[in-house]
């Protein structure tokens, strides 16, 4: 072999090692989050299904818990409305990165690590109305 066919060999064998790494790693990071980041396109009617059965739908217990009490994923969702309104609420679950700037969301950051709360923007604000009204009850 000439150095110029064993330079593009050791450059063709560096490309190829590359690309196994990044294919390795990027599959590393996709199975880390639990939650897929877009909102099911599903026709939920908000007169026949409950403001539970609804979270249950938008996978909202993947991060919370079942009983929306916090696990290592998302914080608790009781007493909520120490922190917010209906409409406020409504708002931050249409677009919750628009909230991102405030100090409690940076704390929830460090909590919370790689953990990224979905928008909710494709959903009925009348489903939003009902779940919002469900986590302001919880005590």
């Amino acid at each position: 072999m000439t150095k110029p066919q064993i330079w593009v060999a050791a450059f063709l064998g560096l490309f190829i090692l590359l690309f196994i790494l990044s294919r390795i790693t990027k599959e590393e990071t996709t199975t880390n989050s639990p939650v897929n980041s877009t909102v099911p396109q599903t026709d939920m009617s908000s007169q026949n299904i409950s403001a539970k059965e609804l979270m249950s739908k938008l996978s909202c217990t993947t991060c919370h818990g079942t009983e929306l009490q916090g696990t290592k994923m998302g914080p608790s969702l009781h007493n909520v409305s120490e922190y917010w309104g209906r409409d406020k609420l409504i708002s931050y679950l249409r677009n919750p990165s628009s909230f991102s700037d405030t100090e409690r969301f940076q704390k929830y950051e460090e909590q919370f690590p790689g953990m990224i709360m979905p928008p909710f923007s494709n959903i009925d604000v009348k489903d939003l109305g009902k779940i919002a009204d469900y986590l302001l009850e919880l005590k």
